[in-house]
Formats: C-alpha cells, structure tokens, sequence
C-alpha cells in the first residue's frame, strides 16, 4: 500500500550499546536458571523482569535479528515493511487453504525480530472486555485472571504518554484507567485527518442509540466508538524490545540475549524432578546457531515464549502432544498431550472502501512521492507529521449483535457477556484496492468467533514451517454475524454526517443479496493476525488444555509456556495488550516459585 521504505541495519554484539550476542561463540556459557525460548512481545518482558533479581541467570534464545536501528521497526507509518512477508523480519508463515474462506490461503505474519509482533505489528493497543478475562478466570479456576486482579497488570507495562502532535487529549480518554509508569508507551493518533475524525464522531451523535461515544475502550467496558490508542510513544513505535529491553536492562550481568537462533526442541528428558502430577522433565533446549545445532541447560526452568505459532510446534517437536499424530511422523512420544496445537482461535476481518470528496487522506501522501519525502523528512527532523502513525485508523467502534438476531438459532452467544463485544469496526482515512484517488475504509472483524482451527506439524524435519490451519469462517455462525456486522457498518456510512463527503463504493455490497453478501465476504476477508489458544491454559484437574492456571504445561516439571498461546479463547480485542499481561503475571508466577 505505502510506498518502499529504506530499512537501515544496524548490530550490535556483546560490546558497547547493547549486549545483544550475534554469535554464540561469544557467550560465556551454556548453562543458566532460566532459558527463554522466544524474545519477542511475551519474551522481553520475562527477561526484564526476571533478571530484576541478581541472583538468577536468564538466556534468551532469539530466531530473529535485532530490532536496534531497524527503520520500518521504529517508524509506525512504515511498519508495512517490516510486517509483511518477504522482509527479513518475518517468519514467512502461509496458512493452509482455508475452506471457509473459499479456500483461500493466507501470509500469515510473524515477527522474525527482537520484540517479536510488537516490534512489526500495527500498533493498536486495546485490552479487550473485563467479561474476556472474567471467562479466563473461570474456565481456569484462577481468580487471578479475572479483570480486576489483572487490570493491575495493564497498568504496570503502560506509560501513557502525550501524542507526537501535542494537541488537547481532553474528552479522547480516560487517564483513570492508565498507567503512567511502565515500559511501553501509550497514546493517540499524534496527526490530524480532522475532515474525517469528525465525522466519525459526528456520527455518534447522530446515531446514539447504535453507535454511542466511549471515552476509553480499554476500562473494560469497549462497546461503543471511541479514540484508538497506540503503543506508539514520542512519533516512535514503544516495543517490548524497546521499553523491556532498553539499554540499561539488557547490559544487565545476569542476562545474556543470543540472536539468530532457532529452537528446535527441548531435549534430555529425565525423571530426576519426580512429581505425582509431572513426572518428566527437560534438561535443556536445543537450537540451531549457523550450520550447527546446541544446547542450552536450564537449571530452573525452561519457559516457552514462541507465540501461538511457535510454541506448539517446539513442544510437538520435543514429543509432546497428540500420540498418533506425532507416532505417523516417527517422533518419540514423551506426554501425549492432545490439546497441544488445537483450538487456535482467530479474528476474521472484511474491509470496505468508498471514494470521498476530500484530499485530506492517506492517498495524498502514498501517492505523492514529494509529499511522502516531506512527510519522512518531517519525523526525521522533529518525530512529527503523518508518519508519527501506522496505516492510520483514527477511531474504533466495539459492538453487538442484536439479542433477537436469527444467527443465535445456529450456536449459543460465543461472547463472555452482555458488555463484551460480537464486532469491531476500525476507521480509517485510507482505501484497500490500491486505486488512485482519495478514499475511507470502514473495516469489521468478528472479535467473539466459533471458528477453531490449529497448528500441526508439516513433517518431523523441526525446522519445517508447521501446518496453519486458522479456521477461518468455519463456522456458519461467524459468516452470517459477519454479515450482520456489515450491515451495521452500511448503517454507521448512512448518517447524515457523511453526506456530501463520501462517494461510491469500490464495491457496490449494497446491491448484493444477503446470501450474495455472505459469499463475498468469505472470498474476500482476512485474518487479524490474532491467534491465540494452541497452548491453552485450563482448570489443574481439567483432561484438556496444555497448562494449568500457572502457566506450567500439564505433566512436566520445570516447563511453561508463558505467551498469547495459553489464552483459551480469542478476546475481543488485538492481542498485544493481552499478551503483556499474561507475561507479567506469568514472570510473577516464576518469582513466587523460585525467589
């Protein structure tokens, strides 16, 4: 969409700005307390906060390069080039065909970078329902999932922070529910696309009753339209890798970060930790640095932070998962664990685009090539203008079906409650079809979907790209309350505050049957790059689920997996939030045990 950015790569090794170790060599060991598979959103976090004791030593295994000096990392309304696949920075995962997507497959994005999605993702900072984690609470037996005693947690990883542009934040958000001091900054869009932000909210007012004004949808309650917020701080992309990671933390002594290497299984199983409830544990994780594979050894514990990807494949490579499919791959059954990889759960999202009568959108500068360079020279100059934002969506609008729709004859409400949402609708100043002229994009995603789908292994070679399965619209429910939702966003562009502004559709949807409509938007959707719930956590004595309520994998000792995986179903929000709060509850949990 955004025209080719310069990506400037800049390393560092275990001397002078950051002790990054590029070469393996250069460690002073193999042996550690802790080994963490992962360094990205979920992974920076345990290895701050972890090492926040000087007593413990902590590894951190790497597959990507670093994010210091990354341009597309740093400059949000770059991000494109760093997410998408093909760039350095990404795993380069395509999903399987996906039947109810007309058989579609997808890029499925993945940072393959220090900071992981937060360092390539598009920002948006949202933390779903307190019903999504009151749900968590319940199916695990925890109450330490439950909003309230979570919400703590969002405040200590948030600083919120002033937008790039400065201007008057009054009436956009509510600081009572924000934290002020953590490590990941949090604001609003820094610039203007005023022609449109007003009209959005102009909507609000004229519609009420469907679409009412939410000062802040991260305090639990999101239902209505309100300002999106940004892990964006100072015109810069805020990352784990940035506000967990900084230089003062990672020069720490205890800690060690190894970049460009990939993990492929945990290996030398023993029973020398024998518990009634895990007899086995892992000795060590093995991983490839180069042409040559090693083992690193952790004392404590081995913690999994590979994301939803990731970490079931490194747990079925290391033999532990569903025992006919690992015994047809000729991989050596160690637990059979038969929830490892199932339930993935995903967000679905359809766009829509319309012609407008204005130039004041994203296509005055992607289309430009002097404007772009102006706008570049801008944040180089002062970290501020248009490029102080990602693919900018200005506001988000949270919503529900209604409680007479005939799509709850087909499966019972799938959302945790009465004040969690079915959609979300984002707002943005930009079109989807690459067409020249000015255009705004209403795009809906069903954030309580039925769909599961799962991630299995492609062959026994742990190096191969599993098999992902989203499950995309496999479920009749999730298409036709998708195109419930569409018809809510035709209502939203139908109030008066869009007259004389927007134009033609790109696409005519409203001349479509509804069972027209139902098929184009399962040929033409996409998924939200939010699967959670291959490593779900449940109830200590439940048969299913890969861990219990601490984060520790159900039959082995000394193993966690502490990362978006454990979620046992999708909240209704972007994941990023959530995952940040599962691993500063979950590096709390590490501490109860060993400190």
């Amino acid at each position: 969409m955004f025209a080719p950015a310069l990506t400037i790569l800049s390393f560092f090794s275990g001397v002078g700005f950051c002790k990054l170790y590029e070469d393996v060599a250069d460690l002073p060991g193999l042996q550690y307390d802790f080994v963490i598979v992962g360094g990205g959103t979920a992974g920076s976090v345990l290895a701050s906060r972890l090492t926040e004791n000087a007593t413990v030593s902590v590894l951190v295994l790497e597959a990507g390069p670093s994010n210091v000096g990354v341009l597309d990392a740093q400059v949000p309304f770059l991000s494109n080039g760093v997410s998408d696949n093909g760039t350095s920075y990404s795993w380069n995962y395509t999903t399987t065909p996906q039947a109810g997507a007309s058989n579609h497959t997808f890029e499925y994005l993945r940072g393959y970078i220090l900071g992981g999605c937060s360092s390539h993702n598009g920002m948006a900072y949202t933390r779903g329902a307190a019903e999504d984690f009151d749900r968590y609470a319940t199916l695990t037996g925890d109450d330490g999932w439950s909003w309230n005693k979570i919400f703590p947690y969002f405040l200590k990883n948030e600083q919120w922070t002033a937008p790039a542009d400065n201007h008057d934040t009054h009436g956009q958000f509510n600081p009572k529910v924000h934290g002020t001091a953590g490590p990941i900054e949090v604001s609003i869009s820094g610039y203007p696309w005023t022609e449109f932000q007003q009209r959005v909210m102009q909507t609000t007012k004229e519609l009420p009753d469907d679409f009412p004004f939410n000062l802040d949808m991260n305090s639990g309650k999101p239902l209505g339209v309100g300002w999106l917020q940004y892990t964006i701080g100072h015109g810069e992309r805020s990352s784990s890798a940035t506000g967990y990671l900084e230089p003062k933390i990672i020069q720490r002594p205890n800690l060690d970060v190894l970049l460009h290497a990939q993990v492929s299984k945990l290996v030398n199983v023993t029973k020398s930790r024998v518990t009634p409830s895990a007899p086995f544990a892992f000795q060590g994780v093995e991983f490839r640095y180069g042409n040559s594979l090693f083992v690193a050894k952790a004392s404590k514990e081995i913690i999994l932070s590979a994301g939803p990807i990731g970490t079931p494949q490194i747990l079925m490579n290391s033999g532990i998962g569903d025992r006919s499919a690992l015994q047809a791959l000729g991989i050596t059954t160690v637990l059979d664990l038969p929830s490892v990889g199932k339930n993935a759960s995903e967000h679905p999202y359809f766009g829509m685009s319309w012609a407008v009568n204005s130039n004041q959108t994203v296509e005055s500068i992607t289309q430009n090539a002097t404007r772009f360079n102006e706008a570049f020279a801008e944040w180089n100059r002062s970290r501020t203008g248009p490029f102080v934002d990602p693919s900018p969506g200005t506001h988000a609008g949270w919503f529900r079906l209604n409680a007479n729709s005939s799509v709850f004859d087909l499966h019972s409400d799938p959302s945790p409650g009465p004040e969690a949402p079915h959609f979300e609708m984002l707002f943005q100043p930009f079109g989807f079809m690459d067409l020249p002229g000015h255009f705004i994009s209403l795009t809906m995603a069903m954030v309580s979907p039925v769909s599961r789908g799962s991630v299995t292994l492609s062959s026994n070679d742990p190096f191969a790209p599993p098999l992902i399965d989203l499950g995309l619209l496999s479920s009749d429910f999730d298409a036709l309350a998708l195109t419930e939702g569409i018809n809510l966003a035709f209502k939203f562009a139908s109030a008066p505050a869009w007259n004389g502004y927007l134009g033609e559709p790109t696409v005519n949807l409203t001349a479509m049957s509804s069972a027209e409509l139902t098929a184009y938007i399962r040929a033409n959707l996409g998924p939200g790059y939010h699967v959670v719930g291959t490593a779900g956590m449940s109830a200590r004595e439940a048969q299913y689920g890969v861990v219990d309520p601490d984060l520790k994998v159900k039959g082995i000792a000394g193993l966690r997996v502490i990362d978006a995986s454990v979620l046992p179903i999708v909240p209704a929000a972007h994941t990023q939030a959530a995952t940040y709060v599962v691993a500063e509850r979950g590096a709390d949990m590490v501490k109860q045990t060993w400190m």
